[in-house]
């Protein structure tokens, strides 16, 4: 099944975690990643979107394929109107944990990828977008 290269999936369920996981497999494939490099967009798409929904209420995901220097990629953005970070920089050190989960998500997701980039606001909500080029 082909997906289109830009689209918007909403992340308010576990189903929806489901969902974006099996998209993102699906687009990976599409872009004939290989299987460790589907695997890494995969893991990072789970947990950003399980964070999405755990942490900041439900939100949803963009995606959109990219093309640079001749090389594509896949570039996912999670979003949410939740309560935010209070303090990124410390979001982003491993073992560093809201209690609600293993401290691995941030920092472990930035590992998996090529490029990750962290807005947040508090009180306004987060947005991480993250991409790996092929």
């Amino acid at each position: 099944m082909a997906h289109d290269p830009n689209g918007t999936l909403p992340i308010q369920s576990e189903q929806d975690v489901v969902a974006c996981r099996q998209l993102v497999r699906g687009l990976t494939q599409e872009l004939k990643f290989s299987l460790v490099d589907q695997t890494k967009m995969v893991t990072a798409a789970s947990e950003l979107s399980r964070n999405t929904l755990v942490h900041g209420g439900g939100g949803r995901l963009r995606w959109e394929t990219v093309e640079q220097a001749g090389r594509r990629g896949l570039r996912l953005h999670f979003e949410d109107q939740g309560p935010g970070i209070v303090d990124v920089d410390q979001a982003l050190v491993d073992g560093w944990t809201s209690n609600k989960g293993m401290g691995l998500g941030l920092p472990g997701s930035k590992r998996l990828v090529h490029e990750f980039e962290l807005a947040s606001t508090p009180g306004q909500g987060t947005r991480v977008s993250i991409t790996r080029w092929k």
